[in-house]
């Protein structure tokens, strides 16, 4: 598990990682972290690096943690959050941003371990994959990780969230029976097959990426790409509204 912890206090910092490598040892977890003093550098480096958890402090100077929160939730990033802060005034609006869990300084050992665990079993649960042959070997690919999927010839081609492209020889349908039983992608058009986790708009050219692409829609699929986006967005705002 990949974590991003963001707090403007350098001791808060300090003392988040000092209980992430505790953690680590003491439950001999594959995690790992990256610290942060401000939401700008870490939404920045969130640009070309994944991560599953963001420790989040609120208050802070320019852009708080629950703005941070906000600007990610509108372009459609399902990331888990835990705010960790000094107030509870954000408590109910933490929700509001389908935080995961929300901590009131300094944060207690047990607690902080209690949701830790929790995260990990959640992540190992979610994390569907692919097994791709490409020319280079064999590929362990997340779906998470995947925005869309694209068959050129027999060539079928894997787009990242980090821009990266992974090449396999075949067919979509190769693949499609396994992205489609999971209900963030869909198949728009006999080409592509999308992750409506980094669509970001669907118009009349298409869908728009999280990365600027736009993916075409076929006439006749249209409607259905049209409603099965919006029950997405509507269900993502269920579980927000629900936790």
């Amino acid at each position: 598990m990949h974590i991003a912890i963001c707090d403007d206090n350098t001791h808060e910092l300090s003392r988040i990682a000092t209980l992430l490598d505790e953690y680590k040892s003491e439950r001999e977890a594959d995690i790992s972290y990256d610290t942060f003093q401000s939401t700008i550098d870490l939404l920045e480096t969130m640009k070309d690096v994944r991560y599953d958890l963001l420790i989040l402090d609120i208050i802070m100077p320019g852009t708080n943690g629950m703005e941070a929160a906000k600007e990610l939730r509108k372009s459609n990033c399902d990331i888990a959050i835990i705010f960790i802060t000094s107030s509870r005034e954000y408590a109910v609006e933490s929700y509001r941003v389908k935080a995961e869990d929300y901590i009131i300084k300094p944060a207690k050992k047990e607690e902080f371990f209690d949701i830790l665990d929790k995260q990990l079993v959640s992540l190992s649960r979610n994390e569907a994959y692919l097994t791709l042959k490409t020319g280079n070997g064999i590929v362990k690919l997340v779906f998470s990780q995947i925005v869309y999927v694209e068959v050129i010839n027999r060539s079928v081609h894997f787009i990242l969230i980090n821009g990266d492209i992974r090449l396999a020889y075949g067919y979509l349908n190769d693949y499609e029976y396994y992205l489609l039983s999971d209900p963030h992608f869909f198949k728009p058009h006999r080409s592509y097959i999308v992750n409506f986790r980094y669509i970001t708009e669907l118009n009349k050219n298409g869908f728009t990426t999280i990365l600027g692409n736009t993916i075409p829609v076929a006439r006749d699929t249209y409607a259905k790409a049209k409603a099965e986006y919006m029950k997405y967005l509507l269900s993502s705002y269920e579980r927000r509204d629900s936790i």
